[in-house]
């Protein structure tokens, strides 16, 4: 829940400081926190999300941004795109700082170790155990490649 407090505060700060386009962001992202929450507490009857799943969150909407942004750009639009990178710099506050490629490539290969996977069919477990360990920290869905190139 540390995460939560620190967005929240974020957000108080733009009020006072009156930085709109920092403060709309904000408000993004506190919305799309409360959605989940909401259904996981239809789901579960829980209180909240956790930080993991506030992370998850996070990184979706700066994955989602980085596609308008390339998209702004093939139709010219370098106004939307440019909106869209101060976005995704609002965001990137919050989450971790995101795993080169070699460490990256060290922590597929720690996680088979632990894992104790041999096969293909042992892809989920190691995926669950990086997702439990770099959650916001690398992307996931090149990840995946990555372990199935090693398994196979």
């Amino acid at each position: 829940m540390v995460l939560r407090t620190r967005i929240s505060d974020a957000l108080k700060q733009a009020m006072k400081d009156k930085a709109a386009d920092r403060l709309s962001t904000l408000r993004l992202i506190n919305a799309a926190i409360k959605d989940k929450d909401i259904a996981a507490r239809a789901d579960e009857g829980d209180t909240g999300v956790g930080d993991a799943e506030v992370l998850a969150i996070l990184g979706k909407m700066a994955k989602q941004r980085m596609e308008s942004v390339r998209a702004y750009e093939e139709g010219g639009r370098l106004d939307l795109a440019d909106r869209e990178r101060e976005e995704i710099a609002v965001i990137e506050e919050f989450l971790p700082r995101q795993l080169t490629e070699e460490e990256t490539a060290k922590a597929v290969d720690a996680a088979i170790a632990e894992v104790g996977a041999t096969s293909i069919r042992d892809m989920g477990k190691v995926i669950g155990l990086l997702k439990g360990k770099y959650t916001g920290q690398m992307d996931f869905g090149a990840v995946g490649p990555k372990v199935k190139e090693r398994l196979s």
